[in-house]
């Protein structure tokens, strides 16, 4: 293993777009809300004047993980993590919350202050990073968590 670098997503490279979408439609595994379409839309950020950002973790040269953060546009100084995933035979080596690192310390040096939701089955390193889960806020095993700056 090389070392892991994390750094924005390079829409305008084909084979890094397509490998971040096979990373994200595999680990979701729901065709159907996250078809490959739809993710290579979100990815290349065709349909918004609100900005949307994303980041991989690559070893070399290869994608390992991603994931992105967005504005919310139905609330002011609101920001969304979202579609993060690292492929399997990575997963439990901190690159997952590197990303969510690399993404918090982009906001935080890219906006004066805001709030950041994240929904999550898994709340331990959410909560290690600064945030609370919003009361009562738990469906399907998913629990919604915010973090204020």
């Amino acid at each position: 293993m090389g070392k892991i670098r994390i750094d924005t997503l390079d829409t305008s490279s084909p084979a890094l777009l397509e490998a971040s979408v096979t990373l994200i439609f595999n680990a979701f595994a729901d065709p159907e809300r996250y078809s490959a379409e739809r993710v290579a839309k979100e990815l290349r950020g065709d349909d918004s004047a609100f900005y949307r950002r994303f980041f991989v973790a690559m070893d070399a040269g290869e994608i390992i993980a991603v994931g992105g953060v967005k504005a919310a546009d139905w609330a002011s100084s609101t920001h969304i993590l979202y579609l993060s995933a690292v492929t399997p035979e990575r997963r439990g080596k901190g690159i997952g919350r590197a990303l969510i690192k690399a993404r918090l310390d982009w906001l935080e040096e890219n906006f004066k202050s805001g709030r950041i939701l994240v929904s999550a089955a898994k709340t331990k390193r959410f909560r290690d990073l600064g945030f609370t889960e919003v009361r009562n806020s738990a469906i399907d095993g998913r629990h919604l968590l915010v973090r204020k700056f």
